[in-house]
């Protein structure tokens, strides 16, 4: 069972959210799967996915496994510098957008998704952007995570077809 995630302040959560998706980008500039990453680190793959998603409940111990498996470990104070040293998007792989959003995976989406209730709940992406359109003028923007800010560019990309309608 994971241990209860920490509660981080706005700015630690979203700089959380910018390291976890560097170290994701890292596995995937050295072509490497989730399960060889984990593997290596001594890991499984769904602890892996919960550190690359920004889960705070990760250890610190786990993610040093991750950087040093990564051949990262010396590195660790480039993890969380600004990305402007960091590979073009376009030589990434394409990601798949999931079949099911877990509301409470973003924050700035439980809060538009009040009549959902349970930690469970899931939107298609049809359903949340649809959500996020609607709701557009009461999403605060300066507190949108780099996690979510991705998901919405990623449905605006697929289901909107380049558009989003607010």
């Amino acid at each position: 069972m994971p241990a209860k995630a920490a509660l981080l302040s706005n700015d630690l959560q979203r700089l959380w959210g910018q390291v976890s998706d560097r170290l994701r980008d890292a596995r995937l500039r050295r072509n490497l799967t989730a399960e060889q990453v984990a593997r290596s680190a001594g890991i499984t793959r769904v602890t892996l996915h919960r550190l690359e998603r920004g889960d705070p409940s990760v250890t610190v111990a786990t993610f040093l496994k991750v950087l040093d498996s990564l051949r990262m470990a010396q590195d660790l104070a480039e993890v969380a510098e600004d990305g402007a040293k960091r590979t073009a998007q376009e030589q990434l792989p394409p990601r798949r957008l999931p079949t099911k959003i877990r509301v409470d995976a973003y924050p700035q989406l439980r809060q538009i998704a009040w009549h959902l209730s349970g930690a469970d709940a899931t939107l298609t992406p049809k359903e949340a952007l649809e959500l996020y359109e609607r709701n557009w003028r009461h999403i605060d923007q300066g507190e949108v995570l780099p996690k979510e800010r991705a998901l919405i560019k990623k449905l605006v990309d697929t289901v909107g077809k380049g558009v989003l309608l607010v």
